[in-house]
């Protein structure tokens, strides 16, 4: 299953955003495959700093119980500062509609 989503940056928090990202901790990489993700892609349009993500993952409810994990819940207050978030730090995000897929 793929998963599409959009997100937004603070302004000027590209480079910020992607140093932090090209850092990932090893214990977000471990708990993105627990929970059945892989394949997982950013892309940033600079002129919007709008954030689309693409993920691939094995069951949607499997996928969702990563949220709740501490490692997960440090990663959104690490990354709360250059991003919009919800009130919990969770990043606002926007899933997008599959409407074509080739593999």
């Amino acid at each position: 299953m793929v998963k599409g989503f959009k997100m937004r940056l603070f302004p000027g928090q590209e480079a910020e955003y992607e140093k932090r990202h090209n850092a990932l901790w090893p214990e977000m990489k471990d708990m993105i495959h627990a929970y059945g993700g892989t394949n997982y892609s950013i892309f940033l349009d600079r002129e919007t700093l709008t954030l689309f993500g693409y993920i691939e993952i094995e069951d949607e409810a499997r996928w969702a119980k990563g949220a709740d994990t501490a490692i997960n819940r440090k990663w959104w207050d690490f990354m709360a500062d250059i991003m919009e978030t919800n009130p919990d730090n969770s990043p606002v995000s926007k899933d997008l509609q599959l409407v074509f897929h080739l593999d």
